[in-house]
């Protein structure tokens, strides 16, 4: 199966579910993609406080186990661009057009 992911949340426990689910795919032989859309870009910002909390959520570490595996993350560069921000550790910058194809491709999307 093709399994796109769609993360427009900045909140550590969504995120880390979304690429915990997303890494659980891959390791059954599923392909999938990741795009951070809107507060998803943010993502560097919550790892940073993440490093200095005990908050269970290790959003950081979750990406790393799903690109570990095999897995792709793309982040809108409108997104990015709108926020002022660099763009994400482990992420490829996107277009509109790159997201419509990943859920074109895809047989399943979720979102978080």
């Amino acid at each position: 199966m093709n399994l796109g992911v769609i993360v427009y949340s900045n909140d550590p426990e969504t995120m880390s579910r979304a690429f915990e689910l997303a890494t659980y795919a891959l390791k059954q032989g599923d392909k999938v993609s990741v795009s951070l859309l809107g507060k998803g870009v943010e993502v560097d910002k919550i790892s940073k406080y993440e490093a200095h909390s005990s908050q269970a959520f290790k959003v950081a570490g979750e990406m790393q186990g799903f690109v570990d595996a095999g897995g792709k993350i793309f982040a809108s560069g409108k997104c990015i661009e709108s926020r002022g921000i660099e763009t994400p550790k482990l992420c490829t910058v996107s277009t509109m057009k790159d997201i419509y194809e990943m859920v074109k491709k895809s047989d399943k999307v979720v979102t978080f």
